[in-house]
């Protein structure tokens, strides 16, 4: 296997990112690695923000080692022209059409592509002659999809891409991410919606007041808190054969870290004395349970 292919995309080492005496990156140290999708969260003030723009280019670390491709990203000449980036807003010139926005960046990115092709995946092939300033905020964010992925770049940095666009749009956004992915693309990605990247990451990053507060796939961050179970009970049931807590609206949450052996116990039970469990729910915590269980560990 060549160096090439085992070298990260992305080696953050010891980041950090000051304003004046504000400390936003603490010495923060992640990977990476080709064909990767990479999902980047964090709490409002997390330093998200600041160590994409370290990583895209666009700020000098206040101390640490940044390297893309294996170069710095301040190298622009060398790592612009294989990475593609969508920014939460857009900057394009509002007297531009679509097309014309679209060859610009084209011909920034030194990439080659078909700006038909890249219109028609993001539907704006009928808005090709419109000036951008005449773009719904649905029709610029499809418009900044189609000039990231220009070229099909090694590296793609999604921010918030799925923001104010339908679900059509957001199914084709994620059929060209996963084109990109099988062409070998590495993918950045930084959303408010924790479904998409507990669906579609790799591995995740999850920041908090400057470091991660963990980073793992999917499994490995859910794993640390423990699997639900839910259900609702009539009046008249027997005593609970697990420890639960009765939650405000009525149901009953069960919490372990034995799911398949404690929900057996509950449903023998159930099936035993011949009790309808109402609305059951069975799983392993999700995403959004995690994101939510920084600000009370926090505080304990």
């Amino acid at each position: 296997m060549s160096s090439t292919a085992t070298t990260p995309v992305i080696d953050v080492e010891r980041l950090n990112v000051e304003y004046g005496g504000f400390h936003a990156v603490k010495d923060l140290s992640f990977q990476v690695q080709r064909g990767e999708l990479y999902a980047l969260l964090g709490t409002n003030g997390a330093g998200k923000t600041s160590t994409l723009e370290t990583v895209e280019g666009h700020r000098a670390a206040s101390s640490g080692t940044v390297r893309v491709f294996g170069q710095t990203p301040r190298d622009r000449a060398a790592v612009r022209p294989r990475t593609g980036i969508m920014l939460q807003e857009s900057g394009f010139s509002p007297d531009l059409t679509v097309k014309e926005s679209v060859r610009l960046i084209g011909r920034l990115t030194q990439r080659t592509d078909r700006v038909e092709r890249l219109l028609d995946i993001v539907a704006l092939t009928s808005k090709a002659g419109t000036k951008v300033s005449q773009l719904s905020g649905g029709e610029k964010r499809r418009l900044d999809f189609a000039t990231a992925v220009y070229g099909a770049p090694e590296l793609v940095f999604l921010d918030e891409p799925t923001t104010g666009l339908d679900i059509q749009s957001r199914d084709a956004l994620w059929d060209e991410v996963g084109r990109l992915r099988e062409d070998g693309s590495t993918i950045v990605l930084t959303t408010h919606y924790l479904e998409e990247a507990q669906q579609r990451a790799d591995r995740i990053g999850l920041m908090h007041q400057g470091v991660f507060h963990r980073e793992g796939t999917v499994s490995e961050l859910t794993r640390t808190l423990p699997a639900t179970v839910r259900f609702s009970l009539p009046p008249s049931a027997p005593d609970l054969p697990l420890p639960a807590t009765r939650e405000s609206d009525g149901t009953f949450l069960v919490e372990t870290t034995s799911l398949q052996k404690d929900l057996h116990v509950l449903l023998n039970w159930a099936q035993d004395r011949v009790v309808e469990l109402g609305e059951l729910q069975a799983g392993p915590t999700r995403l959004d349970d995690v994101f939510r269980s920084i600000g009370s560990e926090q505080n304990a």
